[in-house]
């Protein structure tokens, strides 16, 4: 398996702040990868320099270099085309105040599919990718606003999917839901692992050690270990790990 990310010397600074400090990590292909680390120290940071969202912070600035597939994104890609290929599912259920249908159909229909029959085909198979076509198969035309918390996010999931990324970024993606549509979520995505690279800031070690194949440790914009999950969880090369997992700061 090859990796599909690279990431080499790669700073942040907001201003004089130098939120993250010569990252240098690959990120496997069809892995679910987490980020773990306390609240401020730069994961939700690194991951939205993986799609670029960080170009929407004034005073942001990036260097190093960070290749999906060998190219770099911050060259002379075009965000649009990154972001269908790295979709994000952020830590509140955000779904658009429109139908279940309309929310799946919203990107295929910005990228220019019109054509009901494959916006119908679309809806369905994202829907059932993100394990909810049942639940939702009767509710298409009803707003998405009127569904519980856990049936949003893996709605947001299906959007994200909607447009056929190759990557899915999550930002604590459960941190918001109860303890049984989190274990929906987390099943969900060891499942979606087998057709994408999977990405996912935790605040739950627990949630890393189930779900993850490889886990990458932050502490002040650091990263600090990254390895096997198995083996970064039962034997931590630095202290500092070692204290974090064991609970003795953070």
């Amino acid at each position: 398996m090859g990796n599909k990310f690279e990431i080499k010397d790669l700073n942040l600074y907001y201003g004089d702040y130098h939120a993250l400090k010569n990252i240098n990590m690959n990120l496997a292909e069809n892995e679910i990868t987490a980020f773990i680390g306390p609240s401020g120290c730069g994961k939700s940071t690194f991951l939205k320099c993986l799609n670029r969202m960080n170009d929407l912070v004034e005073g942001c600035k990036i260097t190093g270099s960070v290749t999906l597939d060998g190219e770099d994104i911050y060259g002379n890609m075009d965000v649009n085309k990154l972001r269908k290929r790295v979709g994000m599912v952020f830590q509140n259920p955000n779904p658009f105040p429109m139908s279940v249908y309309d929310n799946i159909a919203y990107g295929p229909r910005t990228h220019g599919i019109r054509n009901k029959k494959v916006l119908d085909e679309i809806v369905e198979r994202s829907l059932r990718n993100a394990a909810i076509w049942d639940e939702l198969k009767d509710r298409l035309k009803k707003s998405a606003l009127g569904l519980s918390g856990g049936q949003q996010q893996r709605l947001c999931i299906a959007r994200a999917l909607a447009v056929e990324p190759e990557v899915i970024l999550m930002d604590e993606p459960t941190s918001a839901l109860d303890p049984i549509s989190t274990s929906k979520i987390e099943d969900l995505v060891i499942d979606l692992k087998s057709k994408y690279t999977i990405i996912m800031v935790t605040h739950n070690m627990q949630q890393a050690t189930r779900v993850s194949d490889k886990t990458a440790f932050f502490l002040l914009g650091d990263m600090i270990e990254y390895g096997d999950t198995e083996e970064l969880f039962s034997m931590p090369k630095d202290k500092r790990t070692e204290d974090y997992i064991t609970g003795r700061f953070g």
